[in-house]
């Protein structure tokens, strides 16, 4: 009987932990401090959001301008194309 309660309390532990996907709002936020702060993170991220903004172009020139310093000009350039909803974390 014990192992049977053992079970089943395992099994609604489990199913507390699964929820279905929250709907987000709000502005993007990437933490510089992780993965995500990488700077090819961070160009991946320019070219994902240039695209999905229709901005066929202006993504890759983007990308170069973000390229042409150091990684305080990446931040600069990510920030002033993407700023109005992107919040980049220190």
């Amino acid at each position: 009987m014990g192992f049977f309660v053992y079970i089943s309390s395992i099994i609604k532990r489990v199913k507390d932990m699964i929820r279905n996907k929250q709907e987000k709002s709000g502005p993007i936020i990437i933490d510089l401090t992780g993965p995500d702060g990488n700077a090819f993170a961070l160009m991946a991220y320019a070219k994902r959001f240039a695209t999905q903004l229709g901005w066929k172009d202006k993504g890759g020139s983007i990308i170069n301008e973000m390229m042409s310093g150091d990684y305080e000009n990446l931040l600069q350039v990510f920030d002033k194309a993407f700023g109005e909803f992107v919040i980049l974390e220190r």
